[in-house]
C-alpha cells in the first residue's frame, strides 16, 4: 500500500512538471489540423465511496457519445478517453494532469462531486482546457472570492438554488412552519444547501426547531434523529449523499418519525431505494435537475427511450447530465469550428438557449447555466414529477 501511494505521488510530480513548464499556454487539444478525432477527457467517480454518481454520468456520456458520432461534427468525430478518480480529490487531480499533459484533450467532463471538481480548477485554468462538470454544485467551483474560474463550467444548477428551492417548496407547497435541519458537518455540499435553506425558510416565516450533524461514513443516526423527534419538526432537510442518507431515512422511519424528509440531488442514486427501502422513502421530496416523468417535454422522452433501450432501465439525473455535458461541448465544437480548447471555452461561454435534456442553457457570466429545477417525490420507491421551479 506504502508503495502504491508513493508511486502515485511519483507520478503526480513528474506529470505536474510538464503542467507546469506549460502554463499560460494553451494545450493544443486532442486532434492535430488534420485529425478526424477530437479527444475529450473523462474524470469521473467511477470507483469509490460515490462512484453510483460518476458510473451514472458515465453512461449518459457514452449514449450521447454514439449519437453524436453517427452525424460527426463537421466530419469529425468524439473520442473518450476515461480516467477514474476513485472519488478521491488527489486522484482527480492526477486524472486532470494526465488527461491534459499526455493524451492532450480538448476539454474535460467531470468531476461528479464540487470536492473532485475542484481539485481540477487551477489546473485546467493554467493549461487552459475547458472542464464542464457534471454535477458539481458547489458556488465556488466557477467562481471564487470574486475571481471567475475561467476555463470551468457546469451542466448542474448550483447549491443556493437547490436550497432555495427547497425551502420555497417546503413553505408554499407542503405549508409546514417548523423545520430540522440534519447534516454532513464535513460536507460543503451538504453545508451549502442547508445554509440557504435556513435563509429562505425562516425568511418564509418558518422557524428551524433544531440542528443537528453527522459525518460521512457514520451507520448509526439514532441519537442525533431522536433529539430531532423531541423538536416536533414538520419537516426535515437532510442535504446529504445517498449511502448516509439511506440509512437516515430508514432509521427515522423505524424511531416513529412520518414527517416529510427533503434532500437534494445527492439522494438520486438507484441505490438510495436498496438502502433506505421503498416505504421508508415514502414522503421524502428531493430537488434535481429533470425528471423522466416529465411528459410534457419531448426531448426528455426522447431521451428516456434511447436509454432504455440501450440500458434497459430507467435514467437519473446523472445520466441525463452527462448526457447533457458532452452535448454542450460537441456543441461548442461546432459553433467554435475548431477542437482547439481556448476557442471550445469561448463558445461555451457564448452558449444561448441550447435545448437539452435537463433544461435550455445559457450560460451566465459566473459559468453557470440559468435553467429550471424540479421537485421529484418517492412513492414505493419511484421518482415521481411533482413541481417544475424557474430560476
Amino acid at each position: 500500500m506504502k508503495n502504491k501511494k508513493i508511486m502515485g505521488i511519483m507520478m503526480s510530480l513528474l506529470l505536474s512538471t510538464g503542467v507546469i513548464a506549460g502554463c499560460g499556454t494553451a494545450s493544443t487539444g486532442g486532434s492535430g489540423k488534420d485529425s478526424k478525432t477530437i479527444v475529450i477527457g473523462e474524470n469521473l467517480e467511477l470507483s469509490g465511496a460515490v462512484a453510483s454518481y460518476g458510473s451514472s454520468a458515465d453512461k449518459g456520456i457514452a449514449l450521447a457519445l454514439e449519437e453524436i458520432n453517427k452525424k460527426g461534427i463537421d466530419g469529425k468525430k468524439l473520442k473518450i478517453v476515461k480516467v477514474d478518480n476513485k472519488s478521491d480529490a488527489q486522484e482527480a487531480t492526477s486524472a486532470a494532469l494526465k488527461l491534459i499533459s499526455q493524451d492532450k484533450v480538448s476539454a474535460i467532463i467531470g468531476a461528479a462531486t464540487s470536492g473532485d471538481t475542484l481539485a481540477q480548477v487551477k489546473i485546467v485554468d493554467d493549461k487552459k482546457v475547458p472542464l464542464i462538470t457534471t454535477s458539481g454544485t458547489a458556488s465556488n467551483i466557477t467562481y471564487d472570492k470574486g475571481k471567475l474560474n475561467e476555463f470551468v463550467f457546469r451542466t448542474c444548477f448550483i447549491d443556493p438554488f437547490q436550497g432555495i428551492v427547497s425551502a420555497n417548496f417546503a413553505s408554499n407547497n407542503l405549508k409546514v412552519k417548523n423545520a430540522a435541519i440534519f447534516i454532513d458537518s464535513s460536507s460543503d455540499y451538504a453545508k451549502g444547501l442547508a445554509s440557504n435553506f435556513k435563509d429562505t425558510f425562516t425568511k418564509n416565516g418558518g422557524k428551524i426547531v433544531k440542528e443537528e450533524a453527522y459525518l460521512a461514513k457514520d451507520t448509526d443516526f439514532r441519537a442525533q434523529l431522536t433529539n430531532i423527534k423531541a423538536k416536533n419538526p414538520d419537516v426535515i432537510f437532510v442535504p446529504g449523499y445517498y449511502e448516509e442518507v439511506g440509512l437516515i431515512v430508514k432509521q427515522a422511519r423505524d424511531l416513529g418519525i412520518k414527517v416529510p424528509i427533503m434532500g437534494g440531488d445527492g439522494w438520486d442514486s438507484p441505490k438510495l431505494v436498496e438502502i433506505a427501502g421503498a416505504d421508508a422513502l415514502n414522503n421524502t421530496f428531493i430537488t434535481n435537475h429533470y425528471s423522466s416523468g416529465n411528459t410534457e417535454d419531448q426531448k426528455v422522452q426522447d431521451f428516456v427511450k434511447a436509454y432504455k433501450d440501450k440500458y434497459g432501465q430507467e435514467p437519473d439525473g446523472f445520466n441525463a447530465l452527462g448526457y447533457d455535458s458532452l452535448y454542450l461541448i460537441a456543441d461548442a465544437i461546432k459553433r467554435a469550428g475548431s477542437s482547439d480548447p481556448v476557442k471550445i471555452k469561448k463558445a461555451l461561454e457564448e452558449t444561448k438557449d441550447l435545448q437539452l435534456v435537463t433544461g435550455t442553457f445559457t450560460f451566465d457570466d459566473k459559468h453557470n447555466p440559468v435553467k429550471s429545477a424540479v421537485i421529484l417525490e418517492y412513492v414505493d420507491g419511484k421518482q415521481q414529477f411533482k413541481a417544475k421551479i424557474n430560476p
